[in-house]
């Protein structure tokens, strides 16, 4: 007899829910071999475009300011990014990305391929988590 994943009649909320946890702890595990947090990691992919304020980088990461500024803190600890007051306006700060934070988000490009299998409907699954991700986050992060 056939045995049937009790999984399957999960609601799809607890399945993505129980996927996020898994997929975190690998990420947590992985990153931590590189010195990296995950909200680490968000911060040195933002800063690939250039410089940015620690405010603006809340906002795109969707994180409230203070959560960024420990986030700073620790990747400026491990010289990872530089802070300095913004040049118009010493109440901001702009947050640039060093040479030895590019080398580290380099070898984390690989990470997600490493980590996990190719999976079937990739393009399929990227726009359903947009799509779930825009649709609980419409009004909450536009405060910042």
């Amino acid at each position: 007899m056939e045995q049937v994943d009790p999984m399957a009649s999960w609601p799809t909320g607890r399945l993505l829910s129980t996927a996020a946890r898994l997929v975190e702890h690998a990420w947590i595990d992985a990153l931590e071999k590189l010195g990296l947090t995950h909200a680490g990691l968000i911060v040195l992919h933002l800063l690939d475009a250039g410089s940015l304020s620690q405010t603006e980088l809340a906002k795109r990461a969707r994180v409230e300011v203070q959560t960024m500024s420990r986030t700073l803190e620790r990747l400026e600890r491990e010289g990872y990014v530089g802070r300095e007051k913004h040049p118009q306006d010493g109440r901001r700060h702009v947050v640039t990305r060093t040479a030895v934070g590019r080398e580290v988000w380099i070898s984390s490009r690989t990470l997600e391929a490493d980590l996990f299998p190719s999976i079937t409907d990739n393009p399929g699954m990227r726009a359903a988590l947009l799509e779930i991700i825009q649709a609980t986050s419409a009004g909450r992060w536009e405060r910042n």
